[in-house]
């Protein structure tokens, strides 16, 4: 009796186990389903369509990923210049990409030639283009000092090719970075059979690739030429299949672009060059770390390489290089890259070689109270230019904006191909908390509302004087004259009291014309954005967009 029971126990089990997975069976399949309001995703049909799989951010060409996380920036050493303008204060930094070195002659140079054959200089429209690219040469010549073989060889030999660029402004390296991006971007739409092959080698002189242009407006890129922007096999299959443009272009949620390649901001820079990753101690960002290496020396310890020197820098009076031999470091200007061990993120010459550009505006504080996420001084909000006819406008040959600079030289603001832009307004700034200006380049710290002359009550105040401004720097006027020559008046102004304005920024690291003292990741000095060095390069950055790290937390022992 007892084993019928447990028979009939059984069967009903299994049938009401049947029943359910019929019913389940029966019930809404939510898998490839919205959890907003159930429709179905990628439906045939139409509706919204998105791309399940999550896709991790690839890693772009030269640069090397940099985890983010919580550090002290500014100085641990002492303050012999007495002047502690980069105090301890605490950062956290986001997750970022960093070049692996320094932007080497040869990375240039690639950029010189393509400049070269898309805005040809033999064309009067584009000479300032390609004029505007070119490093300063002459940056190398001294009153005192033979160094002609530098000025005419360091640039385009190939005995330098993979040394550090110099002779680049802040203005340059930007222009350079921007470069960068669209040609890496180019390249991912073309292997992805987006645009068609070999697009980036049949550009029309004036109509460049640009990677806002083709995200908010596909159908002008290329100087408006459809049949590159639809010509790969991708693009042609799903013309095939669809009658509209749906699916035709590559958007931001398809995840396949880059983010753009920039200069890093000083925090990154810093954060990146101190290479706390290595510490097996947990929690240590109060550390004393004076180098990009462990150690307190300039010295190898290790036995193999014990009394080698770390970076290539100025070791004295005269002593570019140590006695040629054992303790030479290798070099008496700048040194080829990766011609000394990278640090802990496996980067190269964040100490020596040459001093770089970093994206901040400078001051004196850091103003880590109104901020500690993310630091950055510099930010100009802009927004893309929109027509009468409700499309945004295109930079052409004719609407090129060209830009004199202090030194004389002139530069491209814009190149055809791009969106033209212009600055936020009430649109944007309107009862907002977080911002209210497009220009935020002296936000508490030089801007009308930072002097002691600003007055919060009452009416509207004047604009403040030359003389009552905080930052008083020389204002030279380099301007065109009536028959095409530059006018060049230096400010004779007995009046100034500083050389900060906001067009200085921010160079980080030592240079091979530089003594040990500036080697510390936390020193920081300022120059003209517009001019250059034989000292200062660059590398540049990249955001990461998505997961902090990569591979998640590793094993603690």
């Amino acid at each position: 009796m007892n084993v019928k029971k447990n028979l009939v126990f059984k069967l009903f089990i299994l049938l009401a186990a049947t029943t359910f997975l019929v019913s389940c069976s029966k019930s809404r399949d939510y898998k490839n389903s919205s959890r907003a309001t159930g429709w179905k995703m990628n439906a045939k049909e139409g509706g919204f369509q998105y791309d399940p799989k999550t896709k991790e951010q690839e890693t772009g060409p030269g640069l090397v990923f940099v985890e983010g996380g919580t550090f002290t920036m500014g100085r641990v050493q002492d303050d012999p210049m007495h002047d502690w303008n980069n105090a301890p204060n605490q950062q956290h930094v986001q997750s970022f990409y960093m070049d692996e070195t320094e932007v080497t002659n040869l990375m240039y140079l690639e950029y010189l030639d393509w400049v070269k054959q898309v805005f040809p200089p033999s064309d009067e429209n584009y000479r300032n283009i390609y004029n505007g690219a070119v490093p300063d040469t002459l940056v190398w010549r001294n009153r005192l000092g033979y160094n002609e073989v530098m000025t005419n060889n360091y640039l385009r030999h190939p005995a330098y090719a993979n040394y550090p660029v110099v002779g680049v402004s802040w203005v340059q390296a930007v222009e350079f970075s921007n470069w960068r991006s669209d040609r890496v971007n180019e390249l991912i739409l073309e292997e992805n059979g987006v645009t068609s092959r070999n697009a980036r080698y049949d550009v029309e002189p004036g109509s460049a690739f640009s990677t806002e242009t083709y995200l908010n407006a596909p159908t002008q890129t290329y100087g408006g030429n459809d049949s590159i922007t639809r010509g790969g096999k991708y693009s042609q299959s799903i013309a095939k299949r669809s009658e509209d443009s749906t699916g035709l272009y590559i958007t931001r949620k398809d995840g396949l672009l880059m983010p753009a390649y920039r200069l890093p901001t000083e925090t990154e820079w810093e954060y990146a060059a101190l290479g706390l990753v290595g510490l097996r101690n947990y929690n240590v960002y109060r550390g004393k770390k004076k180098y990009p290496w462990d150690g307190q020396y300039t010295r190898s310890s290790k036995r193999r390489s014990r009394g080698d020197q770390l970076a290539n820098f100025k070791q004295g009076d005269g002593d570019y290089g140590g006695i040629a031999g054992w303790s030479d470091d290798g070099a008496d200007i700048t040194a080829e890259v990766k011609s000394y061990e990278p640090n802990d993120y496996g980067l190269y010459d964040m100490a020596g070689n040459v001093a770089e550009w970093v994206a901040d505006v400078y001051r004196p504080i850091v103003d880590d109270e109104f901020n500690d996420f993310n630091y950055y001084r510099g930010n100009i909000y802009t927004k893309n230019a929109i027509g009468e006819d409700g499309k945004v406008k295109i930079i052409t040959v004719d609407s090129i904006v060209y830009d004199t600079l202090s030194n004389g030289k002139i530069v491209a603001r814009n190149l055809p191909g791009e969106i033209q832009q212009i600055p936020v307004d009430e649109n944007e700034t309107y009862l907002r908390t977080n911002f209210s200006d497009s220009d935020n380049r002296d936000f508490r710290d030089g801007d009308k509302k930072s002097t002691r002359n600003y007055q919060s009550f009452g009416a509207e105040e004047e604009e403040i004087s030359e003389n009552e401004r905080m930052y008083n720097s020389p204002r030279h006027e380099v301007f065109a004259d009536t028959v095409g020559g530059l006018v060049r008046e230096y400010d004779k102004s007995s009046k100034r009291t500083s050389l900060i304005n906001n067009e200085v920024r921010v160079y980080k690291g030592g240079s091979w014309r530089d003594r040990d003292y500036w080697l510390d990741p936390a020193q920081r000095r300022y120059f003209p954005q517009d001019m250059a060095t034989d000292y200062i390069g660059f590398r540049c950055a990249m955001s990461r967009v998505g997961s902090k790290s990569k591979k998640g937390k590793r094993p603690r022992n």
